[in-house]
Parts: structure tokens; C-alpha cells; sequence
């Protein structure tokens, strides 16, 4: 499992998954096996007062999760191993500090390299070492409230459905949802629904490459 830290300035990728738990590492497995890069990095800090317009404060949440700890710790193992035999990108000594909004300028290097051909802009994930830039971002154990206060901070009104509102804008939350402490096997649905997701937004040709070795705790 890869713990290489971003030397400075910024990085391109597909995804960047926000977490290095169950869940993070659920997604991370579900776009690996069809064909979408992703990077996974630890959760988030608290963020200072004063940041740009576009930005997001972003909180770190980590409510306690007793619901079938054994079996959830046996996933995680398998996740872990799977991780490290398919060189996943997985960093986890490097923490998500901010969360910025992006629109990539036309002709830029950074609009020609996304892989998402309808994305009318992008996201910077600020970490201490660098920035990650990505087309998707996934964010799990987050509260309800600390979402609709991140849209808020986006300019982006709200509805009912905080889901719904987060997808329109290329944000997908795993971990997270009416169930204060989901399951494993809910975790696990939600990170194939959000692999399915992204990738048929990475894939529009509705043909998503699945590679070899695919861990077997998944469902199929």
C-alpha cells in the first residue's frame, strides 16, 4: 500500500477519496477494478477562518462505529491486502486539509488531462504537501449538517436530497447517510454504487474496463 506524499505543486487524477477507512478503501477497490484512478488520503482537519470564495471548510469527522466490528475489521484487513497487491494509491500518512472548486481555464494543461469530458470544473484537495486536482471526490463520515454548510459555503442551494445535491456537482459520499453508523454490507453497497457511478462518467461509453483480481468480500 503506497504512502507516498505529493511533492509540491499539484497532481492530476481521476478521483480523490477522502478517507483511508472501510469506506475509502471500498471505493478505492470498486474504481480500481474498472479501470478508474483514484488516490485515497486520510480525513480532514479543521480549516481556519478565512479562507478564498469557492473554498470549503472541511471538517473531520470520526463518530464511533461499534455495528459488527469484527466483521468490519475483517474487510478492512481484506481491503488493506488487496490495496497493496494492486499498488493502490494510497497515502495514508497524508491528510485532506481544504477542498476548493476549480474552473480549469480553456486550453489549460489540467482541462486536457481530465477525464471527465462534460466536467465544467474540478477539485483541489489541499494537503499539507501539495495539491491533488480531480473530477471527483469522494468523502465519507462526514454529518448531514457539515454537508449542507459545505454547499452553503459553495454557493449552492440545498433541497431536500443532500445526495442528490453533492452528485450534481461531482461529489459522492460513502459511509455517510441516514444511518448514523451503516453496516458493512451498506458500506460496501454504497462504494459499488458510487464505483458504478463514476465510472460510467469516466467510461460514457457505457464500458468500463473491470481488471483482474477482484476481492472476493465485495458483493457481486
Amino acid at each position: 500500500m503506497s504512502s507516498m506524499p505529493v511533492n509540491g505543486g499539484t497532481e492530476q487524477t481521476t478521483t480523490v477519496i477522502i478517507g483511508t477507512g472501510l469506506s475509502g478503501l471500498a471505493v478505492a477497490a470498486e474504481l480500481r477494478r474498472r479501470g478508474v484512478q483514484s488516490i485515497v488520503v486520510d480525513g480532514l482537519d479543521i480549516l481556519g477562518a478565512g479562507q478564498p470564495a469557492n473554498t470549503a471548510s472541511l471538517q473531520r469527522c470520526d463518530a464511533a462505529d461499534s455495528v459488527s466490528l469484527k466483521e468490519r475489521n475483517e474487510i478492512l484487513r481484506h481491503l488493506r491486502n488487496y490495496a497493496a497487491s494492486h499498488q493502490m494509491d494510497v497515502r495514508s500518512t497524508t491528510r485532506a486539509v481544504q477542498l476548493s472548486m476549480v474552473r480549469p481555464a480553456s486550453g489549460s494543461a489540467a482541462k486536457a488531462a481530465t477525464t471527465d469530458v462534460n466536467a465544467s470544473h474540478q477539485w483541489e484537495v489541499h494537503t499539507p504537501t501539495g495539491i491533488l486536482l480531480a473530477d471527483h471526490i469522494v468523502l465519507t463520515r462526514c454529518a448531514h449538517s457539515q454537508l449542507r454548510r459545505m454547499l452553503s459555503d459553495f454557493g449552492i442551494a440545498v433541497g431536500r436530497n443532500v445526495v442528490a445535491a453533492m452528485r450534481a456537482i461531482g461529489i459522492y459520499l460513502v459511509g455517510v447517510g441516514d444511518l448514523i453508523t451503516p453496516s458493512p454490507k451498506e458500506v460496501l453497497r454504497q462504494a459499488k454504487t458510487v464505483g458504478q457511478a463514476i465510472s460510467s462518467k469516466v467510461h460514457p461509453e457505457n464500458a468500463p474496463t473491470v481488471l483482474a483480481g477482484s476481492l472476493a468480500v465485495l458483493p457481486a
